[in-house]
């Protein structure tokens, strides 16, 4: 019997230990065309194997690619695709410089700046008044978002005022949805539409009958 610890390594666990002694018998093949009939087949069934490579961009790219892998780049058959090399598996790619960005406003962001600078170089007055309304309207977006409750439409324009040396005003009324916490959604916020509000009168009604009935009982006793 043939255990694993005699075995070679085993490249690839996603496609077994079969499609890798398949590829270990086609470098054994020394005719060109049988060899790449059996290389076709191995292709098929790799992808068999793996049928959720199909929704993946390029997918039969990705099963040559790791055919030779499997093979240790020994294989020497025609692929449709450019054959990778060792030396491109093993290179490293190049490192991607990191944005250093330093917003004024951080509270802000700095993609809203860059709007804020864009719009002020704008020289037409309606897109710059687009800009004003809509850079407005995200400003009272962050800060319900951030504090959980609405601000003041005055307090927007004069924090926009303040950024911009009072170069931008905004003329519509920014309408952003006001957060309710669930807390005060479930016990019905204070205006009795909760489960709070509904049960409390639920039961204030029910004492107020059983007041009136005591009452009635009580003049029509008898002493």
């Amino acid at each position: 019997m043939e255990y694993n610890t005699t075995r070679n390594h085993l490249t690839m666990l996603e496609y077994g230990r079969h499609v890798q002694k398949m590829v270990e018998y086609t470098l054994t093949i020394e005719d060109p065309e049988r060899r790449q009939k059996n290389v076709q087949a191995i292709i098929e069934l790799m992808g068999f194997l793996n049928p959720h490579l199909k929704n993946v961009e390029d997918f039969r790219h990705k099963l040559w690619d790791h055919l030779f892998l499997i093979s240790d780049f020994k294989l020497e058959v025609k692929s449709p695709y450019p054959i990778p090399t060792r030396e491109t598996l093993k290179a490293k790619p190049n490192k991607l410089p990191y944005p250093k960005r330093h917003p004024r406003f951080s509270h802000l962001g700095k993609n809203l700046e860059s709007v804020i600078n864009k719009a002020l170089q704008e020289e037409n007055p309606d897109k710059r008044l687009g800009f004003a309304n809509v850079v407005a309207y995200y400003m009272k977006l962050a800060y319900n978002n951030w504090h959980k409750e609405i601000v003041h439409d005055d307090a927007i324009q004069s924090e926009l005022s303040s950024i911009t040396e009072g170069q931008l005003t905004f003329t519509n009324t920014p309408f952003v949805k006001a957060f309710r916490p669930q807390h005060e959604l479930r016990n019905g916020g204070g205006h009795g539409h909760g489960r709070g509000g509904k049960f409390q009168h639920r039961n204030g009604g029910r004492n107020d009958r059983r007041d009136n009935r005591g009452g009635g009982n009580f003049k029509k006793k008898r002493f």
